[in-house]
Protein backbone atom coordinates (compact mmCIF):
# COMPACT_ATOMS: atom_id res chain seq x y z
CA UNK A 1 0.00 0.00 0.00
CA UNK A 2 0.87 3.62 -0.36
CA UNK A 3 2.86 5.19 2.85
CA UNK A 4 0.71 7.73 4.85
CA UNK A 5 2.94 10.69 4.14
CA UNK A 6 2.54 9.98 0.92
CA UNK A 7 -1.25 10.64 0.40
CA UNK A 8 -0.55 13.41 3.33
CA UNK A 9 1.93 15.04 0.89
CA UNK A 10 -0.59 14.37 -1.96
CA UNK A 11 -3.21 16.16 0.52
CA UNK A 12 -0.88 19.32 0.95
CA UNK A 13 -0.43 19.26 -2.54
CA UNK A 14 -3.81 19.99 -3.67
CA UNK A 15 -5.63 21.52 -0.94
CA UNK A 16 -5.06 25.40 -1.37
CA UNK A 17 -7.07 24.56 -4.63
CA UNK A 18 -9.35 21.43 -4.09
CA UNK A 19 -11.53 21.62 -1.47
CA UNK A 20 -13.01 18.48 0.92
CA UNK A 21 -16.40 17.33 -0.31
CA UNK A 22 -18.99 16.81 2.10
CA UNK A 23 -20.52 13.80 3.88
CA UNK A 24 -24.18 13.59 3.51
CA UNK A 25 -26.62 11.67 5.77
CA UNK A 26 -29.02 9.11 3.24
CA UNK A 27 -31.58 8.98 5.29
CA UNK A 28 -33.69 6.20 3.55
CA UNK A 29 -30.97 3.92 3.65
CA UNK A 30 -30.00 4.75 7.14
CA UNK A 31 -33.65 3.51 7.94
CA UNK A 32 -33.87 0.42 5.85
CA UNK A 33 -30.49 -0.99 7.53
CA UNK A 34 -30.67 0.58 10.97
CA UNK A 35 -27.46 2.21 11.03
CA UNK A 36 -26.47 5.48 9.50
CA UNK A 37 -24.98 5.52 5.76
CA UNK A 38 -23.54 8.53 4.91
CA UNK A 39 -22.65 9.33 1.16
CA UNK A 40 -19.50 11.12 0.35
CA UNK A 41 -20.52 13.74 -2.30
CA UNK A 42 -17.42 13.37 -4.83
CA UNK A 43 -19.50 14.62 -7.17
CA UNK A 44 -19.18 17.73 -5.88
CA UNK A 45 -15.54 18.27 -7.12
CA UNK A 46 -14.02 20.35 -9.38
CA UNK A 47 -15.04 19.19 -12.75
CA UNK A 48 -17.27 16.74 -11.48
CA UNK A 49 -15.83 13.58 -10.02
CA UNK A 50 -13.06 13.12 -7.54
CA UNK A 51 -10.63 12.88 -10.58
CA UNK A 52 -8.93 16.40 -10.13
CA UNK A 53 -7.46 14.64 -6.87
CA UNK A 54 -4.92 12.77 -8.58
CA UNK A 55 -5.14 15.10 -11.73
CA UNK A 56 -3.68 17.96 -9.83
CA UNK A 57 -1.11 15.64 -7.71
CA UNK A 58 0.16 14.51 -10.56
CA UNK A 59 0.89 17.60 -12.71
CA UNK A 60 1.88 19.41 -9.35
CA UNK A 61 4.73 17.17 -8.67
CA UNK A 62 5.56 16.46 -12.39
CA UNK A 63 9.09 17.48 -13.45
CA UNK A 64 9.89 19.76 -16.12
CA UNK A 65 10.82 17.15 -18.86
CA UNK A 66 7.47 15.17 -17.85
CA UNK A 67 5.68 18.58 -19.13
CA UNK A 68 7.57 19.76 -21.41
CA UNK A 69 6.12 17.43 -24.38
CA UNK A 70 2.41 17.72 -23.11
CA UNK A 71 0.33 15.22 -21.22
CA UNK A 72 -1.77 12.03 -23.06
CA UNK A 73 -4.38 10.20 -21.49
CA UNK A 74 -6.85 7.32 -21.97
CA UNK A 75 -10.11 8.04 -20.24
CA UNK A 76 -13.72 7.33 -20.87
CA UNK A 77 -14.62 10.37 -19.73
CA UNK A 78 -13.98 11.99 -15.95
CA UNK A 79 -9.66 11.62 -15.60
CA UNK A 80 -10.03 13.60 -18.90
CA UNK A 81 -12.16 16.12 -17.24
CA UNK A 82 -10.16 16.17 -14.23
CA UNK A 83 -6.46 15.97 -16.38
CA UNK A 84 -7.29 18.73 -18.64
CA UNK A 85 -8.37 21.14 -15.38
CA UNK A 86 -5.19 20.12 -13.80
CA UNK A 87 -3.74 20.62 -16.77
CA UNK A 88 -4.80 23.83 -17.48
CA UNK A 89 -3.70 25.55 -13.80
CA UNK A 90 -0.10 25.30 -15.32
CA UNK A 91 -0.55 25.61 -18.80
CA UNK A 92 0.45 22.44 -20.19
CA UNK A 93 -1.36 20.80 -23.75
CA UNK A 94 -3.30 17.49 -23.09
CA UNK A 95 -4.47 15.36 -25.78
CA UNK A 96 -6.92 12.48 -24.33
CA UNK A 97 -7.98 9.33 -26.80
CA UNK A 98 -11.64 8.35 -25.53
CA UNK A 99 -13.38 5.51 -26.72
CA UNK A 100 -16.14 6.19 -29.49
CA UNK A 101 -18.91 5.17 -26.55
CA UNK A 102 -17.77 7.85 -24.06
CA UNK A 103 -20.40 10.36 -22.92
CA UNK A 104 -20.87 13.08 -25.14
CA UNK A 105 -21.45 14.91 -22.18
CA UNK A 106 -17.94 14.25 -21.36
CA UNK A 107 -16.36 15.14 -24.41
CA UNK A 108 -17.51 18.41 -24.81
CA UNK A 109 -16.54 19.52 -21.05
CA UNK A 110 -12.53 17.98 -21.89
CA UNK A 111 -12.66 19.72 -25.31
CA UNK A 112 -13.88 23.04 -23.26
CA UNK A 113 -11.10 22.86 -21.18
CA UNK A 114 -8.66 22.80 -23.54
CA UNK A 115 -8.39 19.24 -23.91
CA UNK A 116 -7.65 17.85 -27.68
CA UNK A 117 -9.90 14.89 -27.37
CA UNK A 118 -9.73 11.69 -30.35
CA UNK A 119 -12.65 9.22 -30.48
CA UNK A 120 -11.37 6.02 -31.57
CA UNK A 121 -12.69 2.25 -31.00
CA UNK A 122 -13.27 0.08 -27.95
CA UNK A 123 -11.50 1.41 -24.36
CA UNK A 124 -8.98 -1.35 -25.93
CA UNK A 125 -8.49 0.05 -29.16
CA UNK A 126 -8.20 3.55 -27.41
CA UNK A 127 -4.94 2.39 -25.41
CA UNK A 128 -3.41 1.63 -28.74
CA UNK A 129 -3.94 4.44 -30.03
CA UNK A 130 -2.04 6.62 -26.93
CA UNK A 131 0.80 4.84 -27.09
CA UNK A 132 1.14 5.15 -30.62
CA UNK A 133 0.63 8.83 -29.85
CA UNK A 134 2.99 8.90 -27.28
CA UNK A 135 5.76 7.94 -29.55
CA UNK A 136 5.14 9.97 -32.46
CA UNK A 137 4.07 13.15 -30.32
CA UNK A 138 6.92 12.71 -27.60
CA UNK A 139 3.95 12.84 -24.79
CA UNK A 140 3.93 11.71 -21.57
CA UNK A 141 1.39 9.39 -20.36
CA UNK A 142 -0.48 10.17 -17.55
CA UNK A 143 -2.42 7.01 -16.91
CA UNK A 144 -5.98 7.28 -15.05
CA UNK A 145 -5.52 4.89 -12.49
CA UNK A 146 -2.25 2.66 -12.52
CA UNK A 147 0.41 5.56 -11.40
CA UNK A 148 1.22 6.10 -7.56
CA UNK A 149 0.87 9.75 -8.06
CA UNK A 150 -2.66 9.74 -9.17
CA UNK A 151 -3.32 6.92 -6.73
CA UNK A 152 -1.74 9.40 -3.83
CA UNK A 153 -4.42 11.87 -4.70
CA UNK A 154 -7.19 9.58 -4.79
CA UNK A 155 -6.33 8.63 -1.61
CA UNK A 156 -7.17 11.88 -0.18
CA UNK A 157 -10.22 10.76 -0.31
CA UNK A 158 -9.77 8.71 2.16
CA UNK A 159 -8.03 10.62 4.46
CA UNK A 160 -11.31 13.17 4.31
CA UNK A 161 -13.47 10.54 5.08
CA UNK A 162 -11.42 9.31 8.26
CA UNK A 163 -11.61 12.27 9.83
CA UNK A 164 -15.36 13.47 9.20
CA UNK A 165 -16.73 9.88 9.83
CA UNK A 166 -14.76 8.45 12.82
CA UNK A 167 -17.79 6.11 13.77
CA UNK A 168 -17.48 4.45 10.34
CA UNK A 169 -16.91 0.73 9.60
CA UNK A 170 -17.08 0.03 6.57
CA UNK A 171 -16.27 2.19 3.21
CA UNK A 172 -18.40 1.09 0.10
CA UNK A 173 -16.35 1.90 -3.26
CA UNK A 174 -17.07 1.73 -6.67
CA UNK A 175 -14.05 -0.13 -8.56
CA UNK A 176 -12.94 0.55 -12.03
CA UNK A 177 -9.32 0.39 -12.58
CA UNK A 178 -8.55 0.63 -9.31
CA UNK A 179 -6.72 3.72 -8.30
CA UNK A 180 -9.50 5.26 -6.12
CA UNK A 181 -9.98 1.88 -3.71
CA UNK A 182 -6.30 1.81 -3.83
CA UNK A 183 -5.78 5.25 -2.44
CA UNK A 184 -8.98 5.02 0.12
CA UNK A 185 -7.69 1.53 1.35
CA UNK A 186 -3.89 2.87 1.60
CA UNK A 187 -5.27 5.68 4.01
CA UNK A 188 -7.52 3.22 5.86
CA UNK A 189 -5.35 0.44 6.40
CA UNK A 190 -2.28 3.03 7.82
CA UNK A 191 -4.97 4.96 10.03
CA UNK A 192 -7.60 2.24 10.78
CA UNK A 193 -7.00 -1.35 9.74
CA UNK A 194 -10.25 -2.30 11.11
CA UNK A 195 -12.03 -0.53 9.04
CA UNK A 196 -13.47 -2.78 6.04
CA UNK A 197 -12.87 -1.88 2.65
CA UNK A 198 -15.52 -3.01 0.32
CA UNK A 199 -15.17 -2.60 -3.80
CA UNK A 200 -18.43 -2.69 -6.03
CA UNK A 201 -17.74 -3.48 -9.79
CA UNK A 202 -20.63 -3.80 -12.01
CA UNK A 203 -20.90 -7.13 -13.21
CA UNK A 204 -20.13 -6.42 -16.93
CA UNK A 205 -16.81 -4.86 -16.38
CA UNK A 206 -15.47 -7.12 -13.16
CA UNK A 207 -11.91 -6.84 -13.59
CA UNK A 208 -10.71 -6.67 -10.48
CA UNK A 209 -12.38 -9.71 -9.10
CA UNK A 210 -10.94 -11.01 -12.66
CA UNK A 211 -7.48 -9.79 -11.25
CA UNK A 212 -8.20 -11.42 -8.11
CA UNK A 213 -9.33 -15.06 -9.40
CA UNK A 214 -6.03 -15.01 -11.59
CA UNK A 215 -4.25 -13.38 -9.03
CA UNK A 216 -2.59 -10.85 -11.15
CA UNK A 217 -4.03 -7.97 -13.82
CA UNK A 218 -5.87 -9.94 -16.99
CA UNK A 219 -7.33 -8.08 -19.39
CA UNK A 220 -11.30 -8.74 -20.12
CA UNK A 221 -12.08 -9.82 -23.96
CA UNK A 222 -14.91 -7.64 -23.08
CA UNK A 223 -16.62 -4.73 -21.12
CA UNK A 224 -20.38 -4.46 -21.01
CA UNK A 225 -22.00 -2.25 -18.79
CA UNK A 226 -24.19 0.90 -18.51
CA UNK A 227 -21.07 2.03 -15.87
CA UNK A 228 -18.69 3.39 -18.11
CA UNK A 229 -16.58 5.27 -15.56
CA UNK A 230 -15.96 1.93 -14.60
CA UNK A 231 -15.33 0.57 -17.58
CA UNK A 232 -11.80 -0.76 -17.49
CA UNK A 233 -10.66 -3.71 -19.26
CA UNK A 234 -8.07 -4.07 -17.62
CA UNK A 235 -6.61 -3.21 -13.84
CA UNK A 236 -2.99 -1.79 -12.82
CA UNK A 237 0.07 -3.61 -11.60
CA UNK A 238 -0.03 -1.26 -9.16
CA UNK A 239 -3.86 -0.94 -8.40
CA UNK A 240 -4.45 -5.01 -8.32
CA UNK A 241 -1.59 -5.44 -6.24
CA UNK A 242 -2.92 -2.22 -3.67
CA UNK A 243 -6.40 -4.03 -3.53
CA UNK A 244 -5.70 -6.92 -3.09
CA UNK A 245 -3.64 -6.21 0.12
CA UNK A 246 -5.92 -3.29 1.90
CA UNK A 247 -9.67 -4.79 0.32
CA UNK A 248 -11.64 -7.24 2.34
CA UNK A 249 -14.26 -7.92 -0.01
CA UNK A 250 -15.70 -7.38 -3.58
CA UNK A 251 -18.98 -7.49 -5.44
CA UNK A 252 -20.67 -7.40 -8.29
CA UNK A 253 -24.15 -5.26 -9.79
CA UNK A 254 -25.59 -5.77 -12.42
CA UNK A 255 -27.10 -2.45 -14.71
CA UNK A 256 -30.69 -3.11 -12.98
CA UNK A 257 -29.33 -2.65 -9.68
CA UNK A 258 -27.06 0.10 -10.72
CA UNK A 259 -29.97 1.40 -12.41
CA UNK A 260 -32.02 1.66 -9.19
CA UNK A 261 -29.23 2.90 -7.22
CA UNK A 262 -29.60 5.63 -9.32
CA UNK A 263 -33.16 6.00 -8.96
CA UNK A 264 -32.41 5.96 -5.18
CA UNK A 265 -29.70 8.48 -5.16
CA UNK A 266 -32.29 10.89 -7.21
CA UNK A 267 -35.37 10.53 -5.35
CA UNK A 268 -34.51 9.95 -2.14
CA UNK A 269 -30.75 11.38 -1.62
CA UNK A 270 -31.90 14.35 -3.96
CA UNK A 271 -28.32 13.25 -6.07
CA UNK A 272 -27.67 12.93 -9.77
CA UNK A 273 -25.07 10.75 -9.68
CA UNK A 274 -23.95 8.92 -13.33
CA UNK A 275 -23.96 5.15 -13.06
CA UNK A 276 -20.95 4.28 -11.84
CA UNK A 277 -21.36 6.32 -8.96
CA UNK A 278 -24.19 4.63 -8.21
CA UNK A 279 -22.72 0.84 -7.66
CA UNK A 280 -22.23 1.14 -3.87
CA UNK A 281 -25.99 2.40 -3.34
CA UNK A 282 -27.11 -0.35 -5.35
CA UNK A 283 -25.21 -3.19 -3.38
CA UNK A 284 -26.50 -1.90 -0.80
CA UNK A 285 -30.61 -2.16 -2.09
CA UNK A 286 -29.48 -5.21 -3.06
CA UNK A 287 -28.41 -7.04 -0.12
CA UNK A 288 -25.39 -8.10 -2.36
CA UNK A 289 -22.34 -7.47 0.91
CA UNK A 290 -22.05 -8.47 4.13
CA UNK A 291 -21.34 -5.27 6.77
CA UNK A 292 -19.81 -5.72 9.84
CA UNK A 293 -22.37 -6.15 12.81
CA UNK A 294 -21.63 -2.69 13.71
CA UNK A 295 -20.59 0.81 13.22
CA UNK A 296 -22.19 3.64 10.24
CA UNK A 297 -21.43 2.70 6.57
CA UNK A 298 -19.84 5.35 3.90
CA UNK A 299 -20.94 4.92 -0.01
CA UNK A 300 -17.83 7.08 -2.25
CA UNK A 301 -20.39 8.85 -4.41
CA UNK A 302 -17.78 8.99 -7.33
CA UNK A 303 -19.53 11.71 -9.98
CA UNK A 304 -22.06 12.97 -11.61
CA UNK A 305 -21.25 13.79 -14.63
CA UNK A 306 -24.09 12.96 -17.66
CA UNK A 307 -26.20 14.46 -20.36
CA UNK A 308 -30.07 14.74 -20.29
CA UNK A 309 -30.03 12.37 -22.21
CA UNK A 310 -28.06 9.67 -20.31
CA UNK A 311 -30.08 10.54 -17.31
CA UNK A 312 -33.65 10.35 -18.64
CA UNK A 313 -32.73 6.72 -19.35
CA UNK A 314 -32.42 5.49 -15.59
CA UNK A 315 -35.56 7.84 -14.88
Amino acid sequence: MLPLDTLQQAQHRISDTLLPTPLLLDHALSDQLGRRVWLKGELFQRTGSFKPRGGLNWVRSASREELSGGLGAVSAGNHALGLAWAAGQVGVPVTIVMPESASQFKVDGSRALGAEVILHGDINAAWELMHRLVEERGLTLVHPYDDERIIAGQGTVGLEILEQAPQASAILCPVGGGGLISGIGSAAAALRPDLAMIGVEPSGAASMAEAWTRGAAARLKAVDTCAKSLGAAIVGEHTYRICRETTQTLVQVDDAAIGRGMHHLLYQAKLAAEPGAAVGVAALLEEAVSLPPEGEVVVVITGGNMSREELEAFI
